[in-house]
């Protein structure tokens, strides 16, 4: 069952309706209504229709090394723990106090529990209340109905997911023609730094996804040496279905194991598994709303959307390494090479980003057509509406009962 935060959706029908120019055969589409990306009431909706009830990425399973490893991060607001119990399972929990709704982890460490500073109420690593002080005049007080709020967890790639809904389908199912496309990563045994602290960027987390996936622009805003050998003329997008959790899109390159650096070829080690055919591309496997990742023969970056606003987000950007590559003495000196181009690269995108966002709040915002070269985004209109008029659908029906606008939990 599900406890929504409204009793119907916020866009009229007409809204709705409009929707469907979005999810044509792309000779024919138009691009999501611009309030999609700015309106307040939207992302309310969006809260429910994507977040309450898809497989979301909160991190590596790598970073849960040990048993009472823990981290925590936010999506939509909400403060999330992710941790490795004393028996070695992976825990995801709200990190909001059951008593005052104090937060009782901050940032990452390791430990035997959580106790929460405010007023000492203590939980296992598994979320159950095992200390709660002076309680024991309060009537039909009962610690084991006030643990943190536990989520559904899935490992996936060595990515760990979350599920606000603990009764949701598994994900690997519906990830089978992007786990097979990505094989040959083992991104299980990839290696990678814990990323750094995420920035928050004034953009819709859409516009960052989009942008991601946009092969359209790689020849044009990227032009020069650092990213001609990836040309737009390349690229392709394998089928995928609007049921389906994730979707691809390669880019064929001008020679083998292309990289960003000034070389145009690959420093760090190749990932062993590697077909030839795959390491004369680079591929983009999506798991929206949360994941993307941009594979070459030598790295992985993956980006973790975490949206706190209707035109904001955090974002967590990691890399992933060939099993061993990090031990090279030369590692970091290579590593360097690639992270000044890309730095440059990302730079010009980010700089794109904040004018998009800006430009779609404008009454001049259109519905603009697409390109061949975007057929990604093809592909990520037709997950979004799909899940847009379910839960369209879902408000709507007289079944569902009314509930505050805020609900006190997911």
């Amino acid at each position: 069952s599900k406890d929504f935060s409204m009793s119907r959706p916020l866009m009229p029908d007409t809204f709705f309706d409009s929707l469907a120019a979005s999810v044509r055969d792309l000779t024919e589409s138009v691009t999501l209504p611009a309030i999609c990306y700015t309106s307040a009431g939207f992302y309310e909706f969006e809260k429910e229709a994507l977040y309450a009830r898809e497989w979301l990425c909160v991190g590596r399973e790598a970073f849960l090394e040990n048993p009472g490893d823990f981290f925590t991060t936010r999506i939509i607001g909400e403060p999330i723990i992710v941790c490795r119990t004393l028996t070695g399972e992976v825990k995801a929990m709200s990190a909001v106090c059951q008593h005052r709704a104090m937060l009782v982890a901050e940032g990452h460490g390791n430990a035997r529990g959580f106790v929460c500073p405010y007023h000492h109420w203590s939980y296992g690593l598994d979320g159950t209340l095992v200390g709660a002080p002076a309680m024991g005049k309060t009537c039909d007080f009962d610690k084991a109905d006030h643990g943190l709020p536990a989520f559904a967890v899935e490992i996936w790639n060595g990515f760990i997911f979350i599920n606000f809904d603990r009764d949701a389908a598994p994900l690997a199912p519906r990830l089978a023609k992007v786990a097979e496309a990505i094989a040959g990563y083992d991104l299980v045994n990839a290696e990678g730094p814990r990323p750094d602290p995420a920035p928050v960027l004034p953009w819709n987390w859409k516009v960052m996804f989009e942008n991601n996936n946009d092969g359209y622009h790689a020849s044009r805003l990227h032009q020069g040496p650092l990213h001609d050998f990836v040309p737009s003329a390349k690229a392709e997008f394998p089928e995928s279905l609007p049921e389906d959790a994730g979707f691809l899109r390669f880019n064929g390159t001008l020679h083998i194991d292309a990289s960003f650096n000034a070389t145009q070829r690959a420093l760090l080690p190749i990932f062993p598994g590697l077909s030839d055919e795959m390491r004369h591309r680079m591929t983009f496997a999506n798991v929206p709303p949360t994941l993307s990742l941009v594979m070459m023969s030598d790295m992985v970056i993956y980006l973790i959307l975490r949206p706190n606003g209707p035109e904001s987000l955090e974002m967590d950007t990691g890399l992933l390494f060939a099993p061993g590559a990090m031990k090279d003495p030369s590692f970091g000196h290579k590593l360097d090479m690639n992270m000044a181009a890309t730095a440059h690269i990302i730079a010009q995108d980010m700089h794109v980003d904040e004018l998009v966002q800006q430009g779609l709040r404008s009454r001049f915002a259109p519905r603009g057509r697409y390109s061949w070269q975007e057929g990604a985004q093809g592909q990520f209109n037709r997950w979004l509406v799909h899940r847009y008029l379910a839960t369209r659908d879902e408000l709507a029906a007289p079944s569902i009962r009314e509930t505050p606008v805020l609900r006190s939990q997911i």
